[in-house]
């Protein structure tokens, strides 16, 4: 008998998950006319910059429906230049295991983990930030097979620095319908990455789900530069001009589709201190205006923000303030979209 792993409850397929909480009208309209709109921006069609924003985890409703409320404000003022897709991340990869690792979780961070309701609790969440906004989401794929949870809400998906060499998110992603982000790994190396890129790009036969399927290879299948960490321990940008002209040339020597890259703000790129995003999303857009190879190669940026600045631990108390990595304020966060808009 199989002591190590109590096999709980059966979790609900997504299909049935959704015939149950279906996808409101106004979402599926809503959806329909901004997913076209973001491909055209990978396919260099439209000028407009994408900006990914929001929190480092999605831990709390009322605060992330206020957040994603407050963008939908300020998109409407730069909607000629920036395309704003809010981050609403609900489930963490966490390096030890340890700590919270997200909504689908835990859908209460100050209770026992419970997936059942933690499954209802993201899809509603994300259901509700589309209605109350008027904008789409991202989400990341840390676990593939529950990518179809969501499939019918996201506009755009990424896939982490741990998960980027793992054969099933790259073959999830080859079927994922929306613009799918491959970080580079923890450790730097961009061949992995433009391997994940290529492997997602491509059509596959694979085991999913129980299920034997096909995907016809997702053409938005593209780079995320977020930093890396050497074999020392220690912490290394590659947001620079050096490191944009390097992916640029990278990608020239391949047959991908829609050359494109997001430049994540944090992580390895800030050493995690969320001050620095403001600085390095302003050296990234000064590259863009001294090289068009890189203007078109930087589709957008990749930016860790919620309602108070830094981080607190799990029953902090602190309204709109992150249980996880350190994020942009609020106040600091809208100045910076106004001067992203400004400069491009």
């Amino acid at each position: 008998m199989d002591m190590q792993m109590k096999f709980y409850r059966k979790l609900p397929i997504p299909r049935d998950l959704k015939e149950q909480f279906p996808a409101d009208e106004r979402v599926v309209k809503i959806k329909n006319e901004r997913d076209p709109e973001i491909a055209r921006i990978f396919e260099g069609k439209s000028d407009r910059f994408l900006l990914i924003i929001g929190p480092c985890s999605a831990d709390n409703e009322t605060s992330v429906l206020d957040y994603v409320s407050r963008l939908a404000k300020v998109q409407e003022k730069v909607k000629d230049k920036i395309w704003i897709v809010p981050r609403i991340y609900t489930n963490k990869p966490r390096t030890t295991g340890g700590g919270y690792k997200g909504l689908v979780h835990q859908p209460d961070p100050e209770k026992k983990p419970d997936v059942w309701q933690g499954i209802i609790a993201v899809r509603e969440l994300h259901q509700k930030a589309i209605l109350e906004s008027g904008l789409t989401c991202a989400d990341e794929m840390l676990y593939p097979e529950n990518q179809r949870y969501l499939s019918d809400l996201l506009s755009y998906v990424a896939i982490g620095a741990r998960s980027v060499e793992n054969q099933q998110h790259r073959l999830v992603a080859s079927g994922a319908g929306v613009p799918v982000g491959m970080k580079n790994p923890t450790g730097g190396d961009l061949s992995v990455m433009m391997n994940s890129i290529t492997a997602a790009q491509s059509g596959h036969m694979f085991i999913y789900r129980g299920w034997e399927v096909e995907s016809t290879g997702n053409p938005y299948a593209h780079a995320i530069l977020r930093g890396y960490v050497d074999k020392h321990g220690q912490t290394f940008p590659n947001y620079h001009y050096e490191d944009l002209m390097q992916l640029y040339e990278l990608y020239q020597e391949t047959n991908l589709k829609n050359p494109s890259v997001i430049i994540d703000t944090n992580h390895s790129n800030s050493g995690k201190n969320y001050m620095e995003q403001i600085r390095i999303a302003k050296e990234v857009l000064h590259s863009c205006r001294i090289s068009p190879d890189i203007r078109k190669l930087v589709k957008g940026l990749m930016i860790e923000s919620y309602i108070e600045d830094g981080c607190q631990k799990i029953g902090g108390g602190c309204y709109g303030k992150s249980i996880t990595d350190p994020c942009l304020g609020w106040e600091k966060s809208e100045k910076l979209i106004y001067e992203i808009a400004e400069s491009l």
